[in-house]
């Protein structure tokens, strides 16, 4: 496949292969022509033929692929979901599901849809919606990128849980 800077980046994680996203976006990259698609797909048996693609990708590379994607397709993990949050990109997910041994419950589920409520991110709960929202891709907008760090007010909180009685703020 051609070295193309990508302009999509999908990432599925680094610990478990998520082939019915990659299958998804690779059979739309063929129909609508795309190439300035890169896959960062995990540990798979099914191997992407119309896009760019790795099993996985060393952080530094990772963040780099990030930085330069203009759109991030993901699973509903955290650190793909802090990531395009924390560079201000607009990121579409694609939560696994746990019925379908993707992962051990619908714990990503819930996180697509309670940032969706949030207006966090743009959520695909399937395929064929993974492919509509794909095809529409120029809607996504970033909400803003958020800072690496958490917030005083949350770290104030859970010192509060671990160090009861504390009122120290460092």
């Amino acid at each position: 496949m051609s070295r193309e800077r990508a302009v999509i980046f999908v990432t599925v994680g680094a610990q478990m292969a998520f082939d019915r996203m990659v299958r998804a976006v690779d059979e739309w990259a063929e129909k609508c022509g795309r190439s300035d698609v890169f896959a960062q797909i995990g540990p798979t048996d099914y191997t992407p033929r119309h896009i760019e693609h790795v099993g996985f990708l060393e952080p530094p590379q990772f963040a780099e692929r990030a930085r330069e994607a203009s759109v991030i397709v993901a699973h509903a993990g955290m650190g793909s979901i802090i990531t395009a949050l924390t560079l201000g990109k607009p990121i579409l997910v694609m939560p696994r599901r746990g019925d379908l041994r993707e992962t051990r419950n619908d714990h990503q589920v819930a996180t697509a849809k309670r940032l969706s409520e949030l207006g966090k991110v743009a959520v695909a709960m399937d395929e064929r919606e993974l492919v509509e929202r794909l095809g529409r891709l120029d809607e996504l907008r970033a909400t803003g990128a958020i800072g690496p760090f958490a917030q005083d007010s949350l770290l104030a909180a859970i010192r509060g849980v671990v160090f009861p009685g504390t009122t120290d703020s460092h």
